[in-house]
């Protein structure tokens, strides 16, 4: 049985309530929190990180999200379910989720699809949502939270 290597008491408060204040900020940032769900679970998805899948896959469910929305998540591009801004952000997420030295021109044409649709604002938000849960699915794949355990509210 898998056993949880360091427990989120045992971190420095400090830092773990840095990253709490930029989940607060996110939630009220004017982002559609739908879309904010979504980022966190493809991006959880491309990181194998079972914790956060369950986490946000709960949260979203809880929140309204579809259930259909959510299965067809890795399928993203063929499936039509999806705006055309939800797939434009979902292409940013899997850019920079999967960023790499060779990266710089698939980001400027991620960067330049997101242009045409959300402010600078708006993509530094969306930029931001993006690299804090690929920071969680990390710290949760390195400290081995346990996925199943997480329970909503």
């Amino acid at each position: 049985m898998k056993k949880e290597r360091i427990n989120y008491q045992e971190a420095p408060k400090e830092i773990y309530e840095l990253m709490l204040n930029i989940e607060s900020y996110l939630k009220k940032c004017g982002i559609d929190h739908s879309l904010i769900e979504l980022i966190k679970i493809r991006t959880s998805q491309i990181n194998g990180c079972g914790y956060c899948l369950d986490m946000h896959h709960k949260d979203a469910l809880k929140a309204g999200e579809e259930f259909k929305r959510l299965y067809l998540l890795p399928a993203w591009e063929e499936s039509p379910v999806y705006s055309e801004k939800e797939r434009i952000v979902l292409n940013l997420t899997e850019v920079l989720t999967k960023l790499s030295s060779s990266s710089a021109g698939v980001v400027e044409e991620a960067y330049q699809k997101m242009s045409g649709h959300y402010s600078k604002t708006q993509i530094a938000q969306i930029v931001f949502a993006i690299c804090q849960i690929n920071s969680w699915n990390r710290i949760a794949i390195t400290f081995g939270n346990i996925p199943g355990s997480y329970e909503v509210g």
